[in-house]
């Protein structure tokens, strides 16, 4: 995975997909964290960013996807447990594959993370996010209005 720790700051590489169906948005969970956030994960090494985020999605629900179109590239900077963390995150449009069986839009999905802590994924409907601690902020107003061309963000918590 591509992540490192430079002059005090942890640098991490991640890809997210967004995947949207009938007014709601797929989001993820991680036991011990009190926010969500979209599925993914962080890019390995001789990786492009869309294998990445097949591999990461067929690790944590165990199905194939479709990336579609590149949505935001977007820097994040924030401090967690104290530490800084910069953040360069590529989110792609995405599609479960026909007949997925993450497909109820009323079920909490569960998994488990490769540390081995819990994590649900669940939807969310695109017009109650202001009512949830999603990250980053940007997508509680992008996810309902996806841009048409890639934007490039930069997000300071």
């Amino acid at each position: 995975m591509i992540v490192c720790d430079i002059a005090g700051v942890r640098f991490n590489f991640r890809v997210a997909g967004v995947f949207i169906e009938d007014g709601h948005v797929l989001l993820n969970w991680i036991a011990g964290m009190d926010v969500w956030f979209l599925p993914g994960g962080r890019a390995e090494v001789w990786e492009t960013s869309e294998e990445s985020l097949c591999r990461e999605i067929r690790e944590e629900l165990g199905i194939p996807i479709h990336v579609e179109r590149l949505l935001w590239v977007a820097e994040n900077f924030w401090a967690l447990g104290g530490r800084r963390v910069h953040e360069l995150g590529l989110y792609y449009e995405a599609t479960l594959p026909a007949g997925s069986p993450y497909s109820d839009k009323g079920a909490i999905y569960r998994g488990v993370t490769e540390a081995g802590d819990p994590m649900l994924f669940r939807w969310f409907r695109l017009d109650a996010l202001h009512g949830i601690n999603l990250v980053p902020p940007f997508l509680r107003d992008g996810l309902p209005d996806l841009p048409r061309q890639t934007q490039h963000l930069i997000d300071r918590r």
